[in-house]
């Protein structure tokens, strides 16, 4: 037997031993225990032959411990208590939001997660960490919980759950528009300044458009500039450098006060899978199951 399979067997032992106390009885612990008076009696003789010392006198009425008895039963009962303790501990974690939920998502999604998650405010054990980046980062080594991915998703050893999808807009500032001039088709777009994120396998980006009776179009872009951060992208977007494929809901009060304007209108962008990833498969904890919750409402409601 290995000498970890001993002491497995050892505590078993242990808190059999704190049960017949508690119980006061052979009989009665072997009921809650759900076994029979002969195996409970039999591991407590090789509780005693273990430790060379007798630790419950036996009589047909009673039980009484011996002196080694009285010492050993307090660390047999605390033993049984503190894994009790753990057990609800894991239970409250299990059913009770609590802790720190660490969820990253892409910067431009601050707005909307302070709508979503909205309903986790009325669990106050837990205390939210927001990783508010556009360049996706590890889950694994920044113990990430949760986080929203936009686009295809192809990463296999992570879980991702569809929540929605965002609408995209292609726009730019009337003044580049005005000293560069206005596409007329999808096969115009090429020849334009562009903005972009860095593109994740490093080759161009491709781009398909819906347009009027069904037609479709593909276009593959490489942007002039390049940004880890929307935030910049719509900037320099505002300024004049080139077109710009933005959210609807970070650029829609650009468009609507006129410092940017749709590029195409009559062609729509496929919209933008919003998807989101958890680095496990099994069992998730509260936090992370509400947090789901929330968030799987939130797009709901919104119709994504």
């Amino acid at each position: 037997m290995s000498e970890a399979q001993a002491l497995a067997d050892k505590l078993r032992r242990m808190a059999l031993f704190a049960e017949i106390v508690d119980s006061g009885s052979i009989s009665a612990a072997a009921r809650r225990l759900g076994s029979t008076p002969s195996a409970v009696s039999q591991q407590l003789r090789l509780l005693e032959r273990s430790l060379g010392l007798v630790l419950l006198h036996r009589s047909t009425r009673r039980l009484t411990l011996t002196e080694a008895g009285e010492r050993y039963h307090p660390a047999c009962a605390a033993m049984v208590a503190q894994a009790r303790s753990a057990d609800q501990a894991l239970e409250r974690l299990r059913d009770e939001p609590e802790g720190e939920l660490r969820l990253a998502a892409p910067i431009g999604f601050g707005d909307l997660l302070a709508s979503a998650l909205e309903p986790l405010r009325r669990h106050p054990r837990l205390h939210l960490h927001l990783l508010l980046d556009d360049t996706p980062i590890d889950l694994i080594a920044e113990r990430v919980d949760l986080a929203l991915r936009v686009g295809r998703f192809t990463d296999s050893a992570l879980v991702a759950r569809r929540l929605g999808e965002l609408q995209r807009v292609l726009c730019a500032a009337p003044r580049y528009l005005a000293e560069r001039g206005w596409p007329r088709d999808p096969g115009e777009l090429a020849g334009h300044d562009w903005l972009g994120l860095p593109p994740r396998s490093g080759a161009a980006t491709a781009l398909a458009f819906q347009g009027p009776q069904g037609a479709r179009a593909e276009v593959r872009v490489e942007p002039r500039v390049l940004a880890s951060q929307v935030t910049v992208l719509e900037a320099l977007a505002l300024e004049g450098w080139g077109l710009y494929v933005g959210m609807r809901d970070d650029v829609g009060a650009a468009l609507d006060q006129g410092r940017l304007v749709p590029v195409l209108p009559d062609w729509r962008l496929e919209p933008a899978a919003v998807f989101a990833v958890t680095p496990r498969r099994d069992e998730q904890p509260a936090k992370v199951r509400h947090a789901l919750q929330a968030l799987q409402a939130h797009f709901g409601a919104r119709g994504g």
